[in-house]
Formats: C-alpha cells, structure tokens, sequence
C-alpha cells in the first residue's frame, strides 16, 4: 500500500481507542453514477469527518457524501494506519482498507450494470473484505445463473432420470453444444474456468490464492454473461490463472497483449 506524510490532523494529540473526534482536513470528494440523476455525479462530504481512535497506529475515519445535484447521501470508511505516531505532526500514512455503502443511491463508474450487476457487487464487496472463497462463490452463481437461463430459452433439459437437477458441468456442456457461451479465446481449453471456479469453493486453494483469481475470473465469468469474445482482456486473465499460458497466441489469433 502506498504511503504518504501529510500535515498532522490530530493536533499533535493522541486519539484514545474508542474515543471520537471532529476533524478538518477537508472535503471528501467521490464520483459515483447516481440513480436518481442518471449520470455521474460528484458526492461531497461537509467540512467536518467523524475520527474514531484505534491505537497509536490507526484511525477510522467515516464521511457522508451527498451528491452536488440532488443531494442523495451515501457513506464511506477508510481505516488509516501509520508505521509510526499517527497524532504527530506530519505523519506518514496509508489507506489499510477503504469501504462504500451505496445504498442503491450511486454506483461506482465503472461497476458492471448489465445482467447479475447486484451478485457482482456482492463478489466484489466479498473480495474488498479479504473474503476469497466468498467472492468466488459469488462468481460461480452467475456462471450457473446464466447457464440456466440459457439453457430454458434453449429448451435443454436439465434434469436427471430420477427428476433431480443435472450436475451443473453436463448442464454446461450441453449449453455450451447449443450455443457458445463460453467465450472461443478460453474454450479451446474445455471447461477450465468451471474447474476453477469449484476447486476454489471446495477448499482445494488458500484464501490468498482465491483473492489472487478473483480478479481474472470475474473478468471471465463477465465475459460468459456478455459473450463477448472479441478483446484481449480475456487472453491477459488466462495468463494471469496460467492456463495454457503456451497456447494463448492460438486461442486469441496472436499474442496475448
């Protein structure tokens, strides 16, 4: 995490764990897509922002943001941590962990809006909160969602001799025969992404690897929903989880960018 000295903003006093204060340190400036206006907007805070002290080392801060046109609020919480004395008087400083409600009032610019966006958000929420099987597991229901749905429209049956729901990788490769969700640049390499998907959810990799795959495999699983297949993005997140990484040129048409 990046670490930057800034002019002190306790005053030179220790802020005691669980105790409160007002500080000015001025305003805190978001943009965020507001609902109620449609389009991207800046949400403000006031002039003053609620410190809550945690120790010599760390400090939460909380905002409430409102938006300059209709003033719709939202709130955000930034837990700041210090290598040394945060109440001195020019600390150097980071943001440890940065958290939004929302509030279905705004959403971040460049947060998914299309089909499944609350589960995204949910996953990315997951992951922002160091939860990596969490937010995998988010991923895995949109990837079965839209098969699902995919296969209904199709007329695929899903269901066994016995009437139980079929496992859902004979329901994808069924859907898949129908009709090519899965992207063609990660195809060629049969099913890998529902592999890993369930690998991660059934406890075969560590917390660490699962947040290390989330961020490819959200670019991966959007791509199914959208069935795009057209754009680099996805050769770069094969890279990055290392399937095939020898066959990338292959599946893209030329170099992974």
């Amino acid at each position: 995490m990046a670490t930057m000295q800034v002019d002190g903003f306790l005053d030179g006093h220790v802020l005691k764990w669980g105790k409160h204060k007002r500080i000015k340190v001025g305003k805190v400036l978001r943009n965020f897509h507001c609902r109620a206006c449609d389009a991207q907007r800046t949400f403000m805070s006031g002039d003053e922002l609620s410190c809550l002290g945690l120790g010599n080392n760390q400090i939460s801060i909380d905002a409430t943001l409102q938006c300059i046109e209709c003033r719709s609020s939202v709130e955000i919480w930034f837990l700041i941590g210090s290598s040394s004395d945060i109440s001195s008087f020019a600390p150097e400083v980071r943001v440890e962990r940065y958290t939004e409600n929302l509030r279905d009032r705004a959403d971040r610019i460049d947060s998914h809006r299309g089909p499944f966006s609350d589960l995204v958000k949910r996953a990315q929420l997951a992951y922002e909160n160091q939860l990596g099987a969490g937010s995998i597991i988010y991923l895995r229901k949109i990837f079965e969602l839209v098969t699902f749905e995919v296969a209904d429209i199709a007329k695929i049956d899903t269901k066994k001799p016995n009437g139980r729901n079929a496992p859902f990788s004979v329901v994808l490769e069924k859907v898949n025969q129908v009709r090519n969700i899965i992207p063609r640049r990660f195809s060629s390499d049969g099913y890998q992404l529902f592999r890993e998907l369930s690998e991660i959810i059934h406890g075969e990799s560590s917390e660490e690897e699962a947040l290390q795959k989330f961020k490819p495999c959200l670019q991966l699983v959007l791509g199914v929903v959208d069935e795009v297949s057209r754009d680099n993005e996805y050769a770069r997140a094969i890279e990055e989880l290392g399937w095939n990484v020898e066959n990338i040129s292959e599946i893209t048409g030329g170099g992974a960018a």
